[in-house]
C-alpha cells in the first residue's frame, strides 16, 4: 500500500450519502453548526487485512479516536486510542492485523509523529522522534510487523528512510538521504527511485541498483511534473505503473517494463487527468482508474472489478468508493458519496455477492433539507473552461459566497460539502470555481496558472462572479469571497485589487505578502522551492522578482480595502505563518480600516479541533449575515472549549474578546 497511492486516490468528504430509512425532513430549519462543523459520528472506515475487524474514527469524550470492532459485531466497537485534544485524522492497519498506526502533531505544527497501538492491550508505542516530521513510505504484507517511514530528524530538508517495528518501536536506518525530495520504494522495502528538483523546476528521476548506486533514469520537464510520476510496481517489481502527460495534455496511466523499456498505455481520458488508480491487493494488477472532469468517471481494466462495482451501484445511491479490502479480497468496506445525503458505509461480502448496511457517517444530517450541488462550466474571457460547482438556496436570486479552494494546485469536486450546505441553508448561493492552476484538467490548465497569482487566476474568479450575476443567481451588490490558504490569498486579492467587487471577505490563513511567504516556507519544502517559484512566477532572491511579488501581494494595496474583512489564523501555522495575517491587520489599523482578526493559539494551517471550527464559523456566519443579510443561528455554546482570541475588531460584530 504505497503512500503515493493514498495521496492520489481522492479522499471522501466528511459528509455525503444516506440510508433506506430516514426521519421526517425538517424543510425550513437551520442546520445546527455542531452537525456541520463538529465531529462526524463515524468516518475513515477501514478493514483489517485478515477481514476480521473493522476500524473507524469516532469521538471519544468529544475527541476523534480510532475505534475497532469485529466485522460481524460492528456495533460493539470500542476505542483503542486515547487522544485528549486535537484528535486523530489519519490511521492505517498494520499487516499483522494487531496494530493500528496513526499520526499526530503538536498544535498544528505539522511535525507529525507516528504511533502504533496494540488493539488488544490499547498500548501505544511511539515509532518516530518527537522533534521531526514523519511520512509513511510503504506498508507491505511482506513485513507484517514493520513499516517503512521517512523522518527529517537528521536534516530538516530531506527524509531518511527507516524500517520500524510496530510492536517494539525499534528502527533501522535503510537509507540516509541528502539530495532527493522524494524516495520511491517497492513492497520489499527496497529503494528503487529518488527524485531531485532542478533549478528550472524540472525533475530528475534516479534509479538505484542492488548496491544502492543511482543513475539517471528519467527527466521530467517542469510543465510535466504535476502530471507525470511513478505510482506503484507490479507483483514482481519489474514493471512500474505511472501517470504521464508527455506527448499529450491529460495524464494517462501507463505501465513500463524496467527490463525491456516497453511502455504500454493502460488508461486515458481526453477530458481529465487520471487521478485515482485501483490495484489488486496481492496480484498488483491495475483493475480500474478514475478521471474527473465535472464528475468521477471510471475506466475498467478488470472485468470482475467492473461487475462488482456495477452491482454495488444498485445497492445504494451515490458514487461508490471502496475504502477497505481484506488481503484475500473476499471482504470490502464500501462508502457511498452523494451531494444531498450523509455518507453510507456497507460491508460487501464478495463470496456471497451481497452488501449489508453498516452505518452513516452523520445520521443527524439526514433529518434536514439539503440543497443539490450542480456542476457548471464557465467560460473565461480568454476561452478557458472553469469546471465549477453551484449550490443554490431555496429562493433565488440570493446573496452569493464565492468559495475559493486552497493549493492552488488542488481542485473542488462534486459531493456533499459541509460549507456549501451551511451557506445554502442560511440563504446564500455558493459557487466553487476551479480556476486556472487547479489540478485534474490536464497540464495546460495547470500551467496556465504559473505566474498568474493576483492576475489571470483572479480574473477567472471575476469571470465566474459575472457569470453568476448574468444568470440572475445573485446581484452585483451581494457577493462575498471566502477561502483558506490560497483561497485566503484570493480573498485578500479580491478586497485589494478589486475593492468594489465584493461586499465582504472571509480569509482563513491567507498569504498577504508573497515575498515573506516565499522566504519563510517550511524546511522540507526547500528542495521544492523551484516549483514554488515557478508557480508564483518570481523569486524573492532578485530585485526583479521581489518587485513582481510585491505587485501581486495584497499587503501592498491594503489601503485600498473598502469592505469588511474577517481573518482567521492559526498561531502555529508552518505553511502560511501568523506574520501573514499580522502584517495586513497592522497596515489596515494604520489606515483606520475596520478588520476583525481571530487567532487560535493551538492551531496550525486551518482549524482541526471542532471547538475551534465551530467558534470561527459561528463568527463568520454572523459576519456574513451582517454584510449580506442571510440567516444566522444564535451563537449559543459554540465558543465553549475554543481557544479563540479576538486580536482586533471584536466590536465590529459585538462578539467576545476572549475565550475565557
Amino acid at each position: 500500500m504505497k503512500k503515493i497511492l493514498m495521496l492520489i486516490i481522492p479522499a471522501l468528504m466528511l459528509m455525503s450519502c444516506g440510508d433506506e430509512t430516514q426521519s421526517e425532513i425538517k424543510m425550513d430549519a437551520l442546520i445546527p453548526r455542531k452537525i456541520l462543523f463538529g465531529n462526524p459520528e463515524k468516518t475513515s472506515v477501514s478493514l483489517s487485512y485478515d477481514g476480521q475487524n473493522i476500524a473507524y474514527l469516532a469521538p471519544k469524550d468529544g475527541v476523534m479516536n480510532v475505534h475497532i470492532a469485529p466485522l460481524a459485531q460492528f456495533k460493539s466497537a470500542r476505542s483503542v486510542t486515547d487522544d485528549k485534544k486535537r484528535g486523530i485524522d489519519y490511521y492505517s492497519w498494520a499487516f499483522d492485523n494487531k496494530h493500528i498506526i496513526y499520526a499526530q502533531d503538536v498544535e498544528g505544527n505539522e511535525n507529525f509523529m507516528l504511533f502504533s497501538t496494540n488493539i488488544e492491550t490499547n498500548k501505544s508505542t511511539p515509532l518516530t522522534p518527537n522533534n521531526a516530521r514523519a511520512v509513511i513510505f510503504d506498508i507491505s504484507p511482506s513485513f507484517p510487523e514493520e513499516i517503512l517511514v521517512g523522518t527529517n530528524a537528521r536534516k530538516k530538508e530531506y527524509f531518511d528512510a527507516y524500517k520500524v517495528n510496530v510492536v517494539t518501536g525499534k528502527s533501522e536506518l535503510v537509507y540516509e538521504n541528502n539530495e532527493y525530495f522524494a524516495l520511491i520504494v517497492d513492497d520489499n522495502y527496497k529503494l528503487r527511485f529518488g527524485k531531485k528538483k532542478l533549478p528550472d523546476g524540472s525533475d530528475q528521476v534516479y534509479q538505484f541498483d542492488n548496491s544502492g548506486n543511482a543513475t539517471l533514469f528519467d527527466t521530467i520537464a517542469r510543465d510535466e511534473t504535476m502530471t507525470t510520476s511513478i505510482i506503484d510496481f507490479n507483483k514482481s517489481n519489474d514493471v512500474i505503473y505511472m501517470i504521464d502527460s508527455r506527448d499529450r495534455n491529460t495524464s494517462a496511466l501507463f505501465s513500463l517494463d524496467l527490463k525491456t523499456k516497453e511502455k504500454q498505455l493502460l488508461v486515458k481520458d481526453d477530458k481529465a487527468d487520471i487521478r485515482g488508480v485501483v490495484i489488486h491487493p496481492t496480484e498488483k494488477t491495475v483493475q480500474a482508474a478514475v478521471a474527473e472532469y465535472t464528475r468521477r468517471k471510471w475506466h475498467f481494466l478488470d472485468e470482475a472489478y467492473k461487475n462488482e462495482l456495477e452491482y454495488l451501484q444498485t445497492v445504494h445511491s451515490g458514487d461508490v468508493v471502496v475504502t477497505g479490502r481484506s488481503l484475500d479480497d473476499n471482504h470490502w468496506i464500501v462508502a457511498y458519496s452523494n451531494d444531498v445525503k450523509p455518507v453510507a458505509y456497507y460491508h460487501f461480502d464478495r463470496t456471497k455477492k451481497h452488501a449489508d448496511f453498516l452505518f452513516f457517517n452523520q445520521q443527524e444530517l439526514a433529518n434536514y433539507k439539503l440543497q443539490p450541488m450542480e456542476p457548471v462550466v464557465i467560460k473565461t474571457r480568454d476561452n478557458l473552461e472553469l469546471v465549477s460547482y453551484l449550490t443554490k438556496p431555496q429562493n433565488s436570486p440570493a446573496p452569493l459566497v464565492l468559495m475559493v479552494h486552497g493549493g492552488p494546485n488542488l481542485r473542488d469536486s462534486w459531493g456533499l460539502s459541509g460549507r456549501h450546505q451551511w451557506l445554502a441553508n442560511r440563504g446564500y448561493a455558493v459557487l466553487s470555481v476551479n480556476y486556472r492552476g487547479s489540478v485534474g484538467f490536464g497540464k495546460d490548465f495547470i500551467n496556465a496558472g504559473n505566474g498568474e497569482w493576483g492576475n489571470k487566476m483572479h480574473n477567472d474568479l471575476i469571470d465566474a462572479v459575472n457569470w453568476a450575476i448574468d444568470n440572475k443567481i445573485t446581484t452585483k451588490d451581494k457577493v462575498a469571497i471566502m477561502g483558506g490558504s490560497y483561497g485566503g490569498y484570493a480573498t485578500l486579492v479580491g478586497l485589494t485589487f478589486t475593492p468594489d467587487l465584493f461586499a465582504c471577505g472571509v480569509d482563513i490563513c491567507g498569504i498577504s505578502n508573497l515575498t515573506t511567504f516565499l522566504d519563510s516556507i517550511p524546511p522540507y519544502w526547500k528542495p521544492l522551492k523551484a516549483a514554488i517559484v515557478k508557480n508564483l512566477g518570481a523569486d524573492s532572491d532578485t530585485e526583479e522578482g521581489r518587485n513582481l511579488l510585491r505587485s501581486r501581494s495584497p499587503l501592498t494595496f491594503a489601503d485600498r480595502i473598502k469592505k469588511p474583512l474577517l481573518i482567521g489564523q492559526g498561531q502555529n501555522d508552518p505553511r502560511v505563518k501568523k506574520a501573514e495575517s499580522d502584517q495586513i491587520v497592522d497596515k489596515m489599523k494604520q489606515h483606520n480600516i475596520p478588520v476583525t482578526y481571530v487567532l487560535y493559539p493551538d492551531e496550525g494551517h486551518g482549524f482541526v479541533r471542532p471547538e475551534n471550527s465551530m467558534s470561527f464559523f459561528a463568527i463568520a456566519e454572523h459576519f456574513l449575515a451582517k454584510n449580506l443579510g442571510g440567516q444566522a443561528e444564535p451563537i449559543g455554546s459554540d465558543y465553549k472549549g475554543s481557544s479563540y482570541q479576538i486580536v482586533h475588531g471584536g466590536d465590529y460584530l459585538d462578539i467576545k474578546t476572549s475565550s475565557k
